[in-house]
């Protein structure tokens, strides 16, 4: 009998690792651009500022601690173990809270890491939940060692809990209720009550209610609160009621197959939830998004051609991303009008007010020496993360952005903020080296080309007239062989015909090209031939956008 048990208790040890590693693989190999998209949508300081901001709302602590383990999303596959040991120790404290009242629930625990993947593969979905659950149940059981005469202890307890993990403290009120009876459930219910309503005034009523109830870092766009949100909130108080009061919880109510059969439906049941969660919890077309711009940011360029000649989303941030990548490989002047082109901001698309969308734009400008530009999309980008979080990715290139200007105070600011990071603090160090020292920075293999790439005269941006703008920065630095590209790319996705045909000049001139680029060529004969041309990648594009425009 000794030996059954030990086997039964090593064989769930088994399952909870096995869980936290699939849960390590389906983060770290699944969806690696998730985790690159949170990580860059915050950014954790070492400061006691920051921590004090953090406690200053309900919530705080889970909040807090979450953000300390996302950094750790900068190393993809470090940051999907931790959400795999995360997930794994919300299952085992839901098993460790339940086991006392079914020891056949063990199973159904795993319901709950279930249902927050689904809740999560919703991008906006922040780590503090799960983290906020992990403290809640993690406070339940440490308290049911005292029994029933905790209950002198929770008057302490529901209030901390709840300063500390936000509305999951719920899940502590009610659990507790269930251990011990309706008397302790009415009072830390009463506990819970005030505990609201004293932190409603201690932030001075900056939080609407309903945040106070459910919930202020739990999901990334302020007063929302998705259904799933409580759902899964609420998912460990109703695997508790169903194995407190399940009538078949003992083993002698079933012969053994009664029991297998039991298990099965059980298992049967995860497995259903598991392939829902995946299937309506992620999207695969905001995935696609998120993966093309972990490529750019990683600089994986033929990775992002590679994929965009099997599939391209038909938007423009995609096919920002293509084009960058077309042009760091040098093949945009050849291959553009064989990818979808989503119009005249194919190239280079016009501010958008989120956190995502102009970030293709903003590398791009980086990389083309429109430096001004390149910082007030990565300001805005920040300004747009709705939770007001910084951006480490935003902050380093704003940075680098000061220091190519020269302006070293400004940058000076920048690097002193990401010198309390983990991640960061070894490049801004490095970075800080380069600052009051012109010579050094016109060394440098990126920051010297920039400078010299950068426009000289200062004048209004006019989105719609980038052509023009495109051809400045060529015209006034030859080497500059991207604007050339962006510049002749940018002239056909605006129907500039007769300039394009006049520019082609620059393309034989400074191009530095054997031949003729095929996509010049292609387009060349089109607009020769008004269209006229079968299988011309131009003429199709053209006749797209005609079509568009009716």
């Amino acid at each position: 009998m000794k030996n059954e048990e030990w086997l039964r208790e090593h064989l769930r040890a088994i399952a909870i690792f096995l869980f936290g590693i699939a849960v390590w693989l389906l983060w770290g190999l699944g969806y690696p651009e998730a985790l690159n998209y949170q990580e860059q949508n915050q950014l954790w300081l070492t400061t006691g500022d920051f921590f004090l901001q953090r406690m200053a709302v309900p919530g705080g602590m889970a909040d807090y601690v979450s953000e300390f383990l996302v950094q750790f999303y900068y190393v993809p596959w470090l940051g999907a173990l931790l959400i795999g040991v995360v997930y794994a120790a919300m299952q085992w404290l839901m098993w460790m809270t339940v086991r006392r009242w079914d020891k056949t629930a063990f199973p159904i625990t795993f319901l709950l890491p279930l249902l927050m993947l689904w809740h999560q593969g919703d991008i906006d979905t922040l780590l503090s939940l799960p983290v906020a659950i992990v403290m809640a149940l993690g406070a339940t059981v440490a308290m049911s060692k005292y029994g029933r005469h905790g209950y002198l202890l929770d008057i302490v307890s529901v209030p901390v809990i709840y300063w500390a993990a936000g509305p999951a403290a719920v899940i502590y009120v009610a659990i507790r209720g269930l251990q011990y009876g309706w008397k302790l459930f009415i009072e830390d219910t009463v506990l819970f009550a005030i505990s609201i309503m004293a932190a409603y005034w201690v932030v001075d009523y900056q939080w609407p209610l309903n945040m106070m109830v459910g919930g202020i870092n739990y999901y990334r766009i302020p007063l929302m609160a998705p259904v799933m949100q409580y759902v899964v909130l609420l998912s460990p108080i109703a695997i508790a009621l169903a194995t407190r009061f399940n009538p078949w919880k003992k083993d002698d109510a079933f012969n053994r197959t009664s029991r297998y059969l039991h298990l099965a439906l059980k298992v049967s049941s995860l497995v259903i939830v598991g392939i829902c969660a995946i299937n309506k919890g992620f999207d695969p077309f905001v995935y696609e998004i998120l993966w093309q711009d972990s490529m750019v940011r990683q600089e994986r360029w033929h990775d992002i051609i590679k994929r965009a000649e099997r599939h391209q989303a038909d938007i423009a941030m995609s096919s920002n991303c293509v084009n960058l990548a077309l042009g760091m490989t040098g093949q945009l002047a050849d291959r553009m009008f064989t990818f979808k082109q989503s119009g005249t901001d194919a190239l280079l698309l016009q501010m958008v007010r989120d956190n995502m969308s102009d970030l293709p734009t903003a590398e791009a400008f980086w990389r083309l020496g429109m430096v001004n530009s390149a910082k007030r999309y990565m300001t805005d980008i920040q300004q747009s993360i709705l939770n007001a979080r910084q951006s480490g990715r935003c902050t380093k290139r704003i940075a680098e952005c000061y220091i190519v200007n020269g302006d070293y105070k400004a940058a000076e600011k920048r690097l002193n903020i990401l010198k309390n990071t983990i991640f960061y603090k070894s490049w801004a160090e490095d970075a800080e080296t380069y600052l009051y020292n012109d010579a050094k920075v016109n060394s440098h293999e990126t920051w010297g080309k920039l400078r010299r790439y950068r426009y000289k005269d200062s004048f209004l941006y006019s989105y719609p007239e980038k052509h023009k703008m495109l051809g400045l920065l060529f015209q006034q630095n030859t080497d500059n062989r991207l604007a050339l590209s962006y510049f002749m790319g940018q002239l056909l996705l605006d129907g500039e015909f007769n300039s394009f045909m006049g520019y082609m000049q620059w393309v034989q001139q400074y191009g530095g090209y054997s031949q003729m680029p095929y996509g010049y060529a292609d387009a060349y004969q089109a607009i020769q031939q008004q269209g006229n041309v079968p299988g011309s990648a131009y003429a199709a594009y053209v006749k797209k956008m005609m079509r568009e425009a009716k």
